[in-house]
């Protein structure tokens, strides 16, 4: 009799593989969350000067927005090698990646220094920080999800997913920190560049972690019966046969990520320049907010993952994707109150709606793909659909300001992502009961088969 669960890793091995993927994508959404803040906070100044101070926030969300534009590739190619070395070495390449890039802005020259360089360089490191992300978040929930078995995978994988929360608590806390204790001169001179530099220490922790863990026994399974098939030269690179077999449920998962990915860069990076601009709160204020709403999104996202196990992936998910196109004009109500309690509300309520999308989706997109070319589905479901919804979000929703002065056009613009989500999960097949060894393949045999998994099906 088939057990219909993968078996789980003995008791002591599963936290630590947990806390390599956490420690890892804490430390790269830090890095990628710090830019966003910084673009929001002073980096119109500093490498935009000659502009309008909204039309200098754009510029800034553009080059913002140009590391979402390296994701895809970062997560085409992270997840070929993912799917044919293994996640490990490949998420230690991502982490030195992201942190090296981190590390150079903070030892950027400005504008002033350097003129018209100063915005090519910010841009170059921009790239090469959403190419090696492009490529970690996959890597990360693939690591967790694959070591655990399906009664608990949506606690196990939700667990990564905290680390969006972390980094942004990690990436605002220290910029709020240091806006309390330094002059507004001395932040815009010097101060900004402490957390961009503080990303190497962080890294060193990181990578330290992360190569204390080992592949999970359904990647090796996967990763033999692969080697077969490429010495008979009858495997299909797992891009190709992602697109040919599992094109459904890329299209899924990036119809799912328009509501989570949209909602989540307009409630914590937005949100700065709305707050600041049409709401009269100060930097300090707004930053404390998120600092806030982000601590509560971090305690809630493990709740809703475990919850995803109780009631399935789909019905959590989409109360999520409801509640943050409900939550919106009351969002932008609150925060034009100029109320520091009613901005810590309008933020935390978002965060916690949001959380109910983020926590279930690592082990729902990780659930519809088959072993050998999950790494690569996963990823490019989650990262192209990041190019449409996270990458130009900020940039709308700061263009649709300036052009309407007016809160009620980025509400729709969630309300319309909200609905899209909607949308592509209803349609989606339920995945919480799947073992991950066992989902077929093209061949329509256990992309697991193999001993370990033959032994374990008895």
């Amino acid at each position: 009799m088939a057990s219909g669960n993968t078996a789980p890793p003995p008791p002591a091995s599963l936290p630590r593989i947990v806390a390599a993927s956490l420690i890892g994508t804490t430390i790269e959404w830090y890095d990628f969350f710090l830019y966003g803040s910084a673009a929001a906070l002073v980096f119109n100044e500093l490498f935009f000067p000659d502009s309008d101070p909204l039309v200098g926030t754009l510029l800034s969300f553009l080059t913002y927005a140009v590391g979402f534009a390296a994701r895809p590739l970062g997560a085409l190619v992270f997840g070929h090698y993912g799917d044919r070395l293994g996640r490990k070495k490949l998420l230690v390449l991502s982490l030195l990646l992201m942190g090296g890039a981190t590390f150079a802005i903070g030892l950027l020259p400005t504008h002033a220094t350097v003129g018209s360089a100063a915005p090519l360089l910010l841009t170059a490191l921009r790239l090469v920080q959403g190419f090696a992300l492009g490529g970690e978040w996959g890597g990360a929930v693939l690591l967790v999800s694959e070591h655990g078995d399906a009664r608990r995978r949506g606690f196990w994988a939700s667990w990564p997913q905290t680390g969006a929360p972390a980094g942004q608590l990690l990436a605002t806390g220290v910029l709020s920190l240091l806006t309390a204790v330094l002059s507004d001169d001395a932040f815009g001179t010097w101060g900004w560049r402490i957390p961009f530099l503080l990303s190497g220490v962080l890294v060193l922790v990181g990578l330290w972690i992360r190569l204390s863990v080992d592949e999970s026994p359904v990647f090796k399974e996967a990763l033999e019966r692969s080697r077969t098939r490429r010495a008979q030269a009858d495997e299909q690179p797992p891009l190709v046969s992602v697109l040919r077999h599992h094109w459904r449920d890329v299209l899924v998962a990036m119809g799912a990520r328009m509501a989570e990915n949209i909602s989540y860069y307009v409630i914590t990076a937005f949100i700065l320049v709305y707050a600041t601009t049409s709401a009269g709160v100060s930097k300090q204020t707004a930053l404390n907010a998120v600092l806030i709403g982000s601590a509560v999104h971090f305690a809630v996202i493990p709740a809703w993952g475990a919850l995803s196990d109780r009631l399935g992936r789909r019905p959590v998910y989409l109360l999520g994707a409801a509640g943050v196109g409900l939550w919106m004009f009351p969002f932008f109500a609150l925060v034009d109150t100029g109320s520091f309690g009613y901005l810590i509300l309008a933020v935390t309520v978002g965060l916690v709606l949001h959380g109910a999308m983020y926590a279930p989706q690592a082990a729902f997109f990780a659930e519809m793909f088959a072993t050998r070319m999950r790494y690569s589905g996963a990823s490019i479901g989650a990262q192209f659909a990041s190019v449409a919804a996270g990458a130009p979000a900020p940039l709308i929703a700061t263009a649709l300001l300036s052009d309407y002065d007016s809160s009620t056009p980025i509400a729709l613009y969630v309300i319309a992502a909200a609905v899209l989500t909607l949308v592509a999960v209803a349609f989606a097949r339920e995945t919480r009961h799947r073992d991950l060894g066992r989902i077929a393949d093209e061949d329509g045999e256990p992309s697991g088969a193999g001993p370990a998994a033959e032994a374990r099906a008895r």
